[in-house]
C-alpha cells in the first residue's frame, strides 16, 4: 500500500521531470543541428551572390553561423572526453 501511495504522489514531479527531459532532448537537438547551420551558410553565400544581403549582413550573420558550428564542435567535444 505505502508503493502505491508513493507512487501517486510522486506521479506529478515524474511528469515534470520526464516534460523536462523530452524539451531537454529537443532543445539540443536543434542545437546541435550541424547540417542545419551549414544550409543556412550556404543560402547565406547564395543571398550575397545574388545581391539580396549587403556585405555588413553577410559578413553579420556567418560570424554568428560559424560560431554556431564552433559551439556544436566544442559541445560534441566536450562530451566526448
Amino acid at each position: 500500500m505505502a508503493f502505491l501511495l508513493d507512487d501517486l504522489l510522486l506521479a506529478p514531479i515524474k511528469g515534470v521531470v520526464f516534460i523536462a527531459k523530452k524539451i531537454k532532448e529537443h532543445a539540443e537537438g536543434e542545437f546541435l543541428n550541424e547540417e542545419g547551420v551549414r544550409q543556412e551558410l550556404r543560402e547565406l553565400y547564395l543571398l550575397l551572390e545574388t545581391g539580396k544581403i549587403s556585405e555588413e549582413e553577410f559578413t553579420d550573420r556567418e560570424e554568428q553561423l560559424v560560431d554556431h558550428l564552433e559551439a556544436i564542435e566544442e559541445y560534441k567535444k566536450n562530451k566526448e572526453g
